[in-house]
């Protein structure tokens, strides 16, 4: 039986949807010739009745739907060579994975498992896939397979919640968020810190320390900077640089806009992201030495989780 329910989106978007913040007007600005950032960006939008995966160029135009399916698509990531995509979707009954070409042809299902598969994101060697399952346990653990569905390996084994596992750019090393509860704490509130381990599961290291939920934590190319979203001081959620290392923390964005799903740029120089409220999110770019800000997306619906092609 096919489901729609807010359970099969991210955590973190599930759980703004509850809060009530209203988006700080930021201008449409007219990327000028020597701004435009170049290349293709992936993400979702529901502005056709239900979530799809689409593509547009960097400046926002020629937007194209891939997916073009009556079920939900999400969660999708470009192979290295940007000639594929992965995404999950409940198109057969429950969430599995699936590849297509980057025209939204040949969506074909690698993962074939009556549990819950989610955020696929692909190895850069071009030969693995990350992801989060239920099927092993009752909340979501980290796996690792091939990118053909088969050997598949469990990496965590904790008794709460994982998402959001993307890899270093060598990918010696995957990076993710862990839901903490704090036991003394009868709300049963959770925290979400960003963790590092090596590809294989071993030498698990926590990163942040933040309050608040910290999520959908992604490499620069270069591998020196991690982007991810959280909440600032002012309960607001923003994006946030650090070092590869979890040192130096800043906040990139600083507004009272959601803002949620950072994704580089192939040149370092931009970062894609998620912003609006609950029923009107965007996708924007911030061009990291400048702090300029154009939003690519105007339809009024959801559009959101922006990932930017391989070159």
């Amino acid at each position: 039986m096919k489901t729609k329910k807010v359970l099969l989106l991210p955590f973190l978007i599930i759980f703004t949807c509850l809060l009530s913040c209203k988006e700080t007007p930021k201008p449409t600005q007219k990327i000028s010739s020597i701004e435009t950032p170049s290349g293709t960006l992936s993400f979702l939008s529901n502005r056709d009745g239900n979530f799809e995966i689409y593509t547009m160029t960097a400046d926002g135009k020629n937007i194209k739907n891939l997916s073009n399916n009556s079920a939900t698509d999400y969660g999708n990531s470009w192979s290295p060579d940007g000639k594929q995509l992965v995404f999950y979707s409940d198109r057969d009954g429950n969430n599995d994975i699936y590849i297509m070409n980057a025209d939204g042809t040949d969506q074909i299902n690698i993962s074939k498992h009556p549990a819950n598969e989610y955020v696929p994101s692909w190895s850069p060697d071009g030969h693995k896939l990350v992801f989060t399952s239920d099927r092993d346990h009752k909340s979501r653990e980290i796996y690792v397979m091939n990118t053909d569905g088969s050997k598949v390996t469990r990496l965590t084994h904790d008794e709460d919640y994982n998402e959001s596992p993307s890899w270093s750019p060598d990918r010696s090393q995957i990076i993710f968020t862990k839901q903490l509860k704090d036991p003394n704490d009868p709300s049963h509130a959770s925290n979400g810190e960003i963790f590092i381990m090596d590809s294989d599961g071993q030498n698990e290291k926590r990163l942040t320390h933040k309050k608040g939920y910290d999520s959908g934590a992604v490499f620069s190319p270069n591998g020196k900077k991690i982007a991810f979203y959280g909440l600032s001081k002012q309960d607001q959620w923003d994006l946030f640089l650090m070092d590869a290392n979890g040192d130096n923390i800043i906040n990139l964005t600083n507004d009272s806009a959601e803002d949620y799903s950072p994704s580089w740029s192939p040149d370092g120089k931009w970062i894609a992201f998620t912003s609006g409220h609950p029923k009107q999110y965007d996708v924007w770019i911030i061009h990291l030495s400048t702090n300029k800000r154009f939003r690519l997306t105007q339809e009024p619906t959801r559009n959101q989780s922006p990932i930017w092609r391989p070159q």
